[in-house]
């Protein structure tokens, strides 16, 4: 029984217990997705079901295990995270690892029926364009997971029974990656032009695409897909740093975001503000990274990151990122272009372009109100850059990637056990399924 591909729900009777299986996103029947509405519903909910693990696990293991963020709180499973101390039974791994399976399988499904409706209502166009974002969705499923796990099973076809979940072993990283790549292929070939930006089109696609290659180290790549986004004059860094992260939403810098709202709340801000502002303030910035920010030479006017409330006598200072409390409508910023700035100074400094990787590396400073940087060799730009990321990201779910990528998390964080570099299968699904490896060290 694939635990990853399903929910195991234990049904305790008057005379016996019984275990049953039932697969996530279950469809009635295999003409669910008949026509152009229930087409173009089964779209919107799977990036809904993106949604479900941006909205605080996945960016929660991308700045917890880092340098920037704390945990001020006694929960465990967040204690783990923070502490790179994680079990396989850790409630946040668990609900990442079924959320993003949960929207793997939702997009199969769209994927799996959608050349088969004929409906008068459903042009082609559209119909490519609905394709084009479901392989663009799977694709940034599983580079979430490759990131985070290393190899995973690559489930490509709609789970509907328990006999669809028999036989998908666990592939490397490499093969994940390979996939995604595939993934992204096909979606920019069907994905239209345009600047939709909580919606895939060609250019959000050609931008997780350089991000995939920064992973995979293929730096020609990655400068090239990067620069395809940058010279694409709908997308821009906005000024002052903070206008992206305040109204209007779905600025220039959004390359593709997530869009909540009060009738589909993020509650993310909860965890950072304050008991004097309504929030349980349970992740906090470090002290470190708050003298960091507040440097001049450093963060300039991304301080706006920061804030603080007096209460009781007490300055409290807080995260700011996520900030719409009375709303509860913050997005998630997934991919933005000062990231395609950064990657694109990376990939140049590895492949020796010195001139052109700083100055995409002081493009983003000049935004943020910095001084030009100085660095002048690949390993002075390279680390450059590493602290820019840091800084330009601090609250979004890059910190520990970055770190893990490079293979820097021992130097920088101390976490000098690489196997603690990837995630723990979770228990439940190793238990479940005999095929299933874990991670060495846990």
């Amino acid at each position: 029984m694939k635990a990853i591909r399903y929910i195991l729900i234990l049904l305790v009777a008057a005379s016996c217990n019984t275990l049953e299986v039932k697969p996530f996103q279950q469809l009635p029947d295999n003409g669910a997705i008949t026509d152009a509405g229930s087409a173009r519903a089964a779209l919107l909910g799977a990036y809904s079901n993106v949604q479900n693990y941006y909205q605080l696990n996945y960016p929660v293991l991308g700045y917890l295990p880092g340098d920037n963020v704390r945990f001020n709180g006694t929960l465990n499973q967040f204690l783990q995270v923070d502490q790179n101390a994680l079990s396989a039974d850790n409630v946040i791994i668990t609900e990442t690892w079924t959320q993003i399976y949960q929207a793997i399988n939702s997009v199969n499904n769209v994927i799996a029926a959608l050349p088969d409706i004929t409906d008068p209502l459903l042009t082609t166009a559209e119909k490519n364009q609905l394709l084009g974002e479901a392989y663009f969705i799977r694709a940034l499923n599983y580079f979430d997971l490759g990131r985070a796990w290393g190899g995973v099973p690559l489930v490509l076809k709609p789970t509907r029974s328990v006999a669809d979940g028999k036989g998908v072993k666990r592939s490397t990283q490499a093969q994940t990656y390979d996939q995604v790549l595939a993934d992204l292929t096909q979606a920019e070939s069907l994905l239209p032009d345009g600047t939709t930006r909580n919606r895939a089109v060609k250019s959000t696609a050609r931008a997780l695409r350089a991000r995939l290659h920064l992973y995979r180290q293929q730096w020609a790549d990655a400068e090239s897909f990067a620069t395809q986004v940058l010279t694409n004059k709908n997308y821009s860094l906005v000024t002052p740093y903070r206008t992206f992260f305040t109204a209007p939403f779905l600025s220039s810098e959004s390359i593709f975001e997530l869009t909540y709202s009060i009738a589909d709340a993020n509650s993310h801000w909860n965890n950072w503000y304050p008991s004097a502002l309504g929030g349980q303030y349970t992740l906090q910035p470090t002290p470190d990274f708050i003298t960091l920010v507040n440097r001049a030479d450093v963060g300039g006017s991304r301080n706006a990151l920061i804030a603080t409330v007096k209460s009781g006598g007490t300055d409290f200072v807080y995260g700011n990122l996520y900030n719409r409390a009375a709303q509860r409508d913050d997005p998630y910023y997934v991919i933005r272009v000062a990231e395609l700035y950064l990657i694109r100074a990376e990939a140049r400094a590895q492949q020796g372009k010195l001139a052109d990787a700083l100055a995409d590396l002081n493009a983003v400073r000049t935004r943020a109100g910095v001084a030009a940087s100085t660095a002048a060799t690949p390993t002075e730009l390279l680390r450059a850059v590493e602290n820019e990321r840091r800084v330009e990201f601090a609250f979004e779910a890059d910190r520990w990637f970055d770190l893990v990528r490079t293979g820097r998390v021992g130097e920088v964080l101390g976490v000098t056990d690489q196997r603690k570099w990837l995630f723990p299968i979770p228990f439940n699904d190793i238990a479940a399924d005999s095929d299933l490896e874990q991670n060495p060290g846990y």
